[in-house]
């Protein structure tokens, strides 16, 4: 009998600090959220952005890479595309956002 009653004032205690425990719980998933969004997603938005301003600043004349390996030369710009010279009177169109970046 003495047992029952024992862990049934047991029980009661932690009851009032529950809303507080409740929220502790929450602090580490935050932690990682936030080493998350500085370690992985702001570096990536900030690398987007310049892709985009790399892209929107692009001019006849520059040498560029695409993502498949193209190397060329800009001979004509479109909104969406633009055309390369690869090799001499050799041209073809690639869609802007196939650009990797300039090259050398």
């Amino acid at each position: 009998m003495i047992n029952t009653a024992y862990a049934m004032g047991q029980g009661a205690a932690p009851a009032g600090g529950g809303a507080a425990g409740g929220f502790g719980a929450f602090i580490p998933i935050i932690l990682m959220f936030v080493i998350f969004y500085f370690l992985l997603i702001r570096p990536q938005q900030k690398k987007a952005k310049q892709h985009q301003e790399m892209i929107g600043n692009l001019k006849k004349g520059d040498r560029i890479i695409t993502s498949g390996g193209i190397y060329g030369q800009i001979t004509g710009l479109d909104e969406n595309t633009v055309t390369l010279e690869i090799a001499e009177k050799v041209r073809v169109k690639v869609s802007r956002a196939t650009i990797a970046g300039l090259s050398q």
